[in-house]
């Protein structure tokens, strides 16, 4: 049975459809904005998968090139392992959809969003989410849905829901929101130092719009949906239950008062083994129950104490922020370093200046791009205690370096005033609560000991969420356990104007605009008070970029004067680069950057470019060279390549018979440009360059012109 349901949502045709393509697997659905389609489907093991206590479920998101009729690069043209887009948008499903999954289904489920349209304008990643909301209301998979997911940009101070491509590159403003029937589940984007009230309302205006696509997937479900799979939620004993609370909540209360990380765990775990050994005996057959009822007792224990005593595991109040240290130029070779310390959470942050040829070249499917600035982020094992293999960058890791890019990027200088490459890298050392934002921190040190320019420092924080019935509490500077047995991880990065960056994963129900302001301001407090602490260690960009860092100047030529510079073959700027040893880089708006960490050398380079791009100006003397002697006078050549007519009664103060007499070919003389006419024809006048005395002030006679001067009758 096919079904297209469809609308126009601001301004561009938007459709599901389900029932064409993929029909084995247990629920697919087509999606489409613009001329841009995303492919969802969903498929779930029959069986449930024993002995797991998670939910296993995979989202993949897959760009396809011949979506945007294009061949991949490479040496096998065809798709290879995931970009970084593909694999922060599979985030970006995974997110707000885990969470809706009843408690006890366990079994295996695999969502797979793939790209078969691309129209350049309409990104697929929103699609994707809302693609696989629609796919599991379809299926048989149990879903406790549907969402839905938008964009929301900022152009002249007025929202725009799901910009364009072209709406983005003028908006200053760009966030990404999935929302249920009751409220918001998931925030992800950056802005342009943004005031939390306009965050605000951007969060609640995609919350409405993001109502009509439900409308949609609620339409495609009566006519498509299949009945449910049955869910065997957990049985639990309540009885057995309040015997281990007995046992466990008094040892529990004592462990978690334990203020360091490594000890609480070790005193949890204790006391968790000495609650289960005091009924093991009782219960021998029940063991496996009991260490199940342990994480829901830890959690009880930790948000009773946040609830009704306002007190947290490590002692803080809710507002309170950890102990911060902040140290800068740890490295000596690194061109800026930072070392960010808040609580047990640490981060060893630093700056590498690069130039135009270190830029990362991404072929995506709206076109090449190239980026200027990179933020990567490394998350060892040791930095948690723990062992385990090193491998490529993950997902988590992936997002978190995203995340901290998009926090710092909003207060890059321009590439004009700052041609550099820049690539941040982020080694997190120890980690209890957000590295992620320590990552942000520790970037903007680092770039200010690099020297470079940024607009304003950024922080970044991790905010929490308690929810016990009506009571509400919200905290600061979040723990691990905070955030594992929480019900909110909110991070929030920006400067002391506003906000650059946010990222939001909620695990109740609904949010309430009260609560989600209340954490923003919360946040924008804990935010400023990091910015003071950082400004202790370096309080402005150092003035010079590091002495190991290359200097890079950039000069403007004529893009006419381009083939000049480089010359037959390249010969020409090869020629530069072997005398000088310097790096150039010439773009297609005569743009010229020359790299070096060698002021003599790049000076020699600078010297050579104006020589050659130079041009003649009326009223200017020259030192030229004596090319070509006539009877009538001399061509010069005052510039490479650019000759002037110096004529015979222009040569001296007196009268000179034979220009042989005074002037001989290849010898250096000081002229004077006294006319270019209409076709480029340089006249010019050494008696002129005399009388105005230009040669002695330049402090380099000639004596051959001197002695020549007085040679004619």
């Amino acid at each position: 049975m096919y079904k297209k349901v469809e609308t126009v949502f601001h301004g561009r045709p938007l459709w599901m459809e389900s029932g064409r393509m993929a029909k084995q697997a247990d629920g697919a659905v087509v999606i489409g904005y613009g001329e841009s389609m995303v492919l969802v489907t969903v498929v779930a093991e029959k069986k449930t998968r024993e002995g797991v206590d998670f939910f296993p479920l995979t989202c993949d998101y897959q760009e396809r090139t011949f979506a945007a009729g294009k061949i991949p690069g490479g040496f096998f043209k065809r798709e290879g392992r995931p970009t970084e887009k593909e694999t922060l948008t599979s985030r970006l499903i995974d997110r707000p959809i885990r969470p809706l999954f009843p408690d006890g289904f366990r079994s295996e489920t695999q969502l797979i969003a793939t790209v078969l349209s691309h129209d350049k304008e309409n990104d697929p990643d929103i699609l994707a989410v809302t693609g696989a909301s629609a796919a599991l209301q379809v299926s048989d998979v149990p879903f406790l849905g549907p969402i839905g997911c938008v964009r929301l940009g900022r152009v002249d101070a007025a929202f725009v829901v799901n910009p364009t491509v072209s709406d983005l590159d003028r908006s200053d403003l760009n966030l990404v929101v999935a929302a249920s029937r009751d409220g918001i589940v998931m925030v992800e984007g950056g802005a342009k130092e943004l005031p939390e009230e306009v965050i605000l309302e951007a969060l609640f205006l995609a919350q409405r719009e993001i109502q009509t696509l439900l409308d949609l997937q609620d339409e495609l479900r009566r006519a498509l949906g299949k009945p449910k799979r049955p869910v065997v939620e957990p049985q639990v004993d309540r009885e057995l239950f309040a015997l281990f609370e007995q046992e466990a909540i008094p040892r529990m209360k004592v462990a978690f008062q334990t203020p360091t990380k490594q000890e609480r765990a070790e005193a949890v775990r204790r006391a968790e083994e000495q609650a289960i050994a005091a009924l093991a005996a009782r219960f021998p057959d029940r063991v496996s129950e009991l260490k199940v009822f342990s994480e829901e007792v830890k959690s009880r224990v930790m948000r009773a104490a946040i609830v009704k005593e306002g007190r947290r595991v490590d002692g803080r109040g809710l507002e309170d922020i950890r102990p911060i240290t902040c140290e800068v130029g740890l490295l000596p070779r690194a061109h800026g370093s930072a070392l960010f310390t808040r609580g047990e959470t640490q981060a060893l942050v630093t700056t590498t200046l690069g130039t135009s040829s270190d830029e990362q070249k991404i072929d995506a499917l709206i076109g090449e791009q190239f980026k200027k600035f990179m933020l990567h982020y490394n998350f060892p094992p040791f930095s948690v205690g723990e062992v385990r293999f090193l491998r490529s960058p993950g997902r988590r890791e992936i997002g978190h370096g995203a995340l901290a890019e998009r926090a710092i990027q909003a207060v890059l200088p321009p590439e004009d005033s700052f041609p550099y490459t820049i690539r941040v890298v982020s080694e997190i050392l120890e980690s209890n609560g957000s590295s992620s934002m320590a990552t942000v921190c520790g970037a903007t040190l680092a770039l200010m000991d690099a020297g470079v320019p940024i607009s304003a420092p950024v922080a970044g924080i991790a905010m929490g969420l308690i929810v016990e019935g009506e009571e509400v509490r919200i905290l600061s500077d979040i723990l691990g356990d905070e955030d594992h047995l929480g019900d909110m991880d909110f991070k929030v990065a920006g400067t002391a104007r506003g906000i650059t960056a946010l990222q939001m994963d909620i695990k109740v129900g609904r949010v309430t605009r009260e609560v989600m302001q209340a954490a923003l301001y919360q946040a924008q407090r804990g935010r400023l008070q990091i910015l003071e602490q950082m400004k202790q260690a370096i309080a402005l960009p150092r003035p010079e970029v590091s002495q190991h860092a290359p200097r890079i100047v950039t000069l403007k030529i004529k893009p006419e004067k381009i083939r000049e510079v480089i010359g037959p073959g390249g010969k020409v700027i090869r020629g530069i680069i072997e005398e000088t040893g310097v790096k150039i880089d010439v773009e297609d708006d005569g743009t010229v950057i020359i790299a070096s960490s060698d002021l003599k050398a790049m000076n020699r380079a600078i010297e050579i470019i104006q020589g050659i791009t130079a041009e003649p100006e009326v009223g200017r003397v020259y030192k030229g060279i004596v090319r070509r002697i006539v009877d009538f006078g001399a061509f010069v050549e005052i510039l490479p390549g650019v000759d002037g007519l110096l004529h015979i009664s222009q040569i001296g103060p007196g009268r000179v018979a034979k220009v042989s007499d005074v002037l001989k070919e290849g010898e250096e003389i000081l002229v004077k440009v006294l006319e270019i006419d209409k076709s480029g024809k340089i006249r010019l006048s050494r008696r002129e360059a005399i009388k105005s005395g230009e040669e002695a002030r330049q402090g380099q006679p000639n004596p051959k012109a001197k002695s020549g001067a007085g040679d004619g009758p």
